[in-house]
């Protein structure tokens, strides 16, 4: 058995820890969102370091040797060669506001190379699961059922569904870069956070773009995305790193039109 495939279980049982810490304060009136940003608004609620700390007790417990990059706990060290890069709620704003788009992310590295990741939407019961280690492969596990993820093949950039949580965070250059593709793509959706990700790996989104991103938000796409068929890039059309600009794509030919303006702000 392949280190993916042997992680998987316990991947599983910190997403079901997750989901069972959060849900609870979702759409709850008693839900709190303070602020963690010296400028600006970065939401945090219980329900994120809840949901961390169920998923850092089980590694504690299962792989107290292995490292962590937790978004609300930082990092703690390990002597394996595997990091478990966890995002406990991704999507805070969504979450606030009551909009099922938001996820849990739970990404796996061996010496730095993302081997599995899934994306969990508790309130909608839906898990997308990508492996990369041996062989890649990726799937959804929806309300008892499990489907094969397979992205889309398209022709062209303008048959294709593109997303981005928020052109507004991006810089005045990455913000002209993303709109030469935008104005390309057929039809654009914002606000959607790593949920555009897993939908990309499904088959329904076609590209997303985005930038400023850390290594807890991108672990975990990598292998989903890369398992379900698609492609995962920086800017420049190479590899893409764990954080700052990323492009992900469900083909080749549509990610090679796009790298023509975004290659314009790569940093």
């Amino acid at each position: 058995m392949d280190r993916a495939n042997f992680l998987l279980p316990i991947a599983n049982e910190m997403a079901d820890a997750a989901r069972a810490a959060a849900l609870p304060h979702f759409r709850s009136a008693a839900t709190i969102a303070d602020n963690k940003a010296e400028d600006g608004y970065d939401p945090v609620t219980e329900a994120d370091r809840a949901a961390e700390r169920a998923m850092r007790q089980i590694l504690q417990d299962r792989r107290p040797d292995d490292a962590i990059e937790g978004e609300e706990y930082g990092s703690a060290p390990g002597t394996t060669g595997i990091t478990w890069y966890l995002d406990p709620i991704d999507g805070t704003r969504a979450f606030v506001a009551g909009l099922p788009s938001w996820t849990t992310l739970i990404g796996v590295t061996q010496d730095e190379r993302p081997i599995l990741g899934i994306i969990d939407q508790p309130w909608l019961d839906e898990r997308y699961v990508g492996l990369t280690d041996d062989d890649r492969s990726a799937y959804l596990v929806a309300r008892g059922i499990t489907t094969p993820l397979v992205t889309r093949r398209l022709q062209h950039l303008t048959q294709a569904i593109l997303s981005t949580t928020d052109p507004f965070i991006l810089t005045p250059p990455e913000r002209g870069a993303f709109e030469h593709v935008r104005a390309t793509a057929k039809l654009t959706r914002y606000g959607l956070d790593a949920y555009a990700y897993a939908r990309l790996a499904a088959g329904t989104i076609d590209m997303v773009i985005e930038s400023g991103l850390k290594s807890h938000d991108v672990a975990a796409l990598i292998p989903v995305i890369h398992g379900a068929g698609g492609l995962v890039t920086d800017w420049r059309g190479e590899p893409a790193k764990l954080g700052g600009q990323i492009v992900a794509a469900s083909c080749r030919g549509i990610l090679d039109e796009a790298l023509i303006s975004l290659r314009r702000s790569a940093e």
